[in-house]
């Protein structure tokens, strides 16, 4: 099965076809309960970081940095990523953002960042031959 992730506006109404909806923003929406928000967890550790957010919004950085600055934020903090692989292993998985556009938020890195892990977990898997010792050790303990 294909990995699904979706990207989707927080405030958008949910589906059942969103899978596990979590919140993927650095910070909490303001004036909002968790209890009023139709999610299933927040993983703030998978945003990018606060520095990096800022000179985001602040014009510093183009498309071009922002995205490979965010990546080597991902590939350097690997543990944030556990439970979002996992949920989109195992299932459909939406991402989501307080952004009014999350298609010009970081979400889009972030999923394309997540698939690329997937697949390259996939193509190791494939690729990595079995292991005669263990077939040897199986074979010997047999009467």
């Amino acid at each position: 099965m294909k990995p699904v992730v979706a990207i989707k506006r927080l405030y958008d109404n949910a589906s059942p076809q969103d899978g596990m909806r979590i919140l993927v923003d650095r910070l909490w929406p303001r004036e909002r309960k968790r209890e009023d928000l139709n999610i299933d967890d927040w993983q703030q550790h998978a945003a990018p970081s606060n520095g990096l957010r800022q000179c985001w919004l602040r014009g510093e950085l183009t498309p071009e940095a922002f995205s490979h600055a965010y990546r080597n934020e991902l590939n350097n903090n690997p543990d944030n990523l556990t439970l979002l692989l996992r949920h989109a292993r195992n299932g459909r998985l939406t991402l989501l953002s307080a952004n009014r556009d999350p298609n010009q938020s970081p979400l889009p890195i972030l999923r394309q960042y997540l698939l690329d892990t997937l697949a390259e977990e996939d193509r190791h898997c494939q690729s990595e031959p079995s292991s005669p010792i263990c077939y040897g050790q199986a074979a010997k303990t047999k009467p």
